[in-house]
């Protein structure tokens, strides 16, 4: 239990800095991300499921799939324990979300977008630290 709370904890912290790929603001000063849309499953010992849901800004928007594969990267990076991976767009907040969900849980398709240098850059952008 007080590991899960940790993990919870940690998973939430990561992604709070992560920046809007359009605007100055955080995803968590736009209520992309919140701690409630966090949830770690313990699924084996010592490795854990990290399911993240997010809520785009407007359902249309352009850009929540870029937003999920910035989730995914930056997590992917810092979580310090051994994890799966689940990322979700909330419930009937996105009109494509279950294209987006497919997209962002496909490994071989992060990948991909990974090795597009401009995709790449503007990920790099998004989830670098503020100084």
């Amino acid at each position: 239990r007080f590991l899960i709370a940790a993990h919870l904890s940690r998973a939430s912290d990561i992604i709070r800095t992560i920046r809007d790929p359009e605007k100055p603001n955080t995803l968590e000063e736009l209520e992309v991300v919140t701690e409630n849309g966090v949830e770690v499953q313990e699924i084996g010992e010592d490795e854990y499921l990290v399911i993240i849901r997010f809520t785009p800004t407007v359902p249309h928007c352009s850009l929540a799939t870029l937003i999920g594969l910035c989730l995914r990267i930056k997590l992917q990076r810092c979580l310090p324990f051994r994890h799966k991976l689940e990322i979700y767009i909330s419930e009937g907040t996105h009109s494509t979300e279950e294209d987006i969900n497919k997209q962002i849980n496909d490994k071989e398709r992060v990948a991909a977008a990974m090795e597009n240098p401009n995709l790449r850059e503007i990920v790099e952008q998004c989830v670098t630290e503020p100084d």
